[in-house]
C-alpha cells in the first residue's frame, strides 16, 4: 500500500510499505482523511522522538471493514496508573500515540487497537471528521479556563489549533473574542468565522488567553495581557522556554494551565460540535501529494491553514 512516510530530517516521501499486521485486540482502519499537524512539521524540521522511517499522521478518520465510520483517538494510555483511574489517560506517563510510536494514519489503511476507535454520534461529513482530533484539544482548553459566559477571551496563534479554539468559545458563550496572527489570511478567517477582532499583535485585557504557538515571546505576552486573576491556557508547544515576569504572576494572582491533548470526554464532546462549524479554512488533498503539501507547509507557507490527506 501507499503511505507518506518521514524518511530523514527534513524529508517525507511516498513510498509503497507492507500491509499492516492485525493484531490481538485490533482493528484495521481504511483511511479517508488525515491531517497534517504543526506538532509533525516541527518533528520532520526538528527531528526528537518522532524516529525514521515512520508513518506519522494521529489526526485521522476512516471506516472499518464493515463500513463503519470511525474517528481515531490516538492517545494510547496504560489505564492503570494514578493518573489513568482518575480519567486523566491524556497524561499517562507511559502513553503512547498512534502515529509517533506506531504507524499513524498518513496512508491507506492502519491497525490500531479497538479501544482507540469511536464512531460519531451521526455520520460525519470527512472535513469535519478529519478535524475532531484538534478540535477536542480546543474543547480541552476550554474546559481547563473555566471560562464563565461572557469571558473577554484572547487567541494568539490562528493556525488549526487556535481557530479550533476561537470556534469552542463562540459555543461556550465567549464575549469579546480577539485572535491574533502575524498572517494577514489567517486574520481574515478568524474575522469570518466570528472573531470580534483579528490583530497582528493582542493589546487588550482579557480574562482568558489561549496562547496556541508556544514561543517565550507569546508566554510573556499571554501572561502580560491577563486581567488580575486570569488564566493563560498554553496549547502550543513551538519552543521549551517561557521568559514570563513571574512576579507579576503573583501579584496579579493569575494562572498558567499547560493543556496537553484531550480526555476521553473532550474527544467525544468534539465530535457533536465539528458538525456544525464553518471548515472553509480546511483544504483536502490526495495523499500521492502530500509530500509536496507537507514540504511546502513545512516551509512556512500559512495557506491552508489545515491540510487533509485522502488515499
Amino acid at each position: 500500500m501507499r503511505a507518506l512516510v518521514f524518511t530523514g530530517p527534513g524529508v517525507v516521501e511516498i513510498r509503497e510499505v507492507a500491509e499492516p499486521e492485525v493484531g490481538d485486540g485490533e482493528v484495521l482502519v481504511h483511511v479517508v482523511t488525515s491531517g497534517i499537524c504543526g506538532s509533525e512539521l516541527h518533528g520532520v524540521r526538528t527531528p526528537g522522538f518522532r524516529v525514521p522511517p515512520l508513518v506519522m499522521g494521529h489526526e485521522f478518520a476512516g471506516r472499518t471493514d464493515d463500513g463503519t465510520q470511525v474517528i481515531v483517538n490516538p492517545i494510547l494510555s496504560c489505564g492503570a496508573c494514578d493518573v489513568c483511574v482518575i480519567g486523566l489517560r491524556n497524561v499517562c506517563r507511559k502513553r503512547q500515540i498512534v502515529g509517533v510510536h506506531r504507524p499513524g494514519g498518513f496512508a491507506e489503511r492502519v491497525a490500531v487497537p479497538r479501544a482507540a476507535i469511536t464512531a460519531p454520534p451521526v455520520e460525519l461529513d470527512w472535513t469535519a471528521a478529519g478535524i475532531v482530533e484538534p478540535a477536542a484539544n480546543a474543547v480541552h482548553a476550554w474546559s481547563l479556563a473555566g471560562a464563565p459566559a461572557g469571558a473577554r477571551v484572547g487567541v494568539i496563534g490562528a493556525g488549526a489549533i487556535g481557530l479550533a479554539c476561537l470556534q469552542v468559545a463562540l459555543s461556550g458563550g465567549a464575549a469579546g473574542i480577539e485572535v491574533a496572527d502575524h498572517a494577514e489570511s489567517r486574520r481574515a478567517i478568524a474575522r469570518g468565522l466570528g472573531a470580534d477582532a483579528a490583530v497582528a499583535q493582542l493589546t487588550g485585557e482579557y480574562d482568558v488567553i489561549f496562547d496556541a504557538v508556544g514561543a517565550a515571546v507569546t508566554r510573556e505576552r499571554s501572561l502580560a495581557l491577563l486581567r488580575p486573576g486570569g488564566v493563560a491556557v498554553w496549547l502550543g508547544l513551538a519552543d521549551a522556554v517561557a521568559g514570563f515576569d513571574a512576579a507579576g504572576l503573583v501579584r496579579g494572582e493569575k494562572r498558567v494551565l499547560g493543556s496537553f491533548a484531550y480526555t476521553d470526554a473532550d474527544f467525544a464532546t468534539a465530535a457533536e460540535l465539528v458538525g456544525g462549524w464553518d471548515l472553509g479554512w480546511v483544504a483536502t488533498f490526495p495523499l500521492i501529494e502530500g509530500a509536496d503539501v507537507f514540504t511546502t507547509l513545512m516551509n512556512g507557507h500559512s495557506v491552508p491553514v489545515k491540510a487533509l490527506l485522502t488515499p
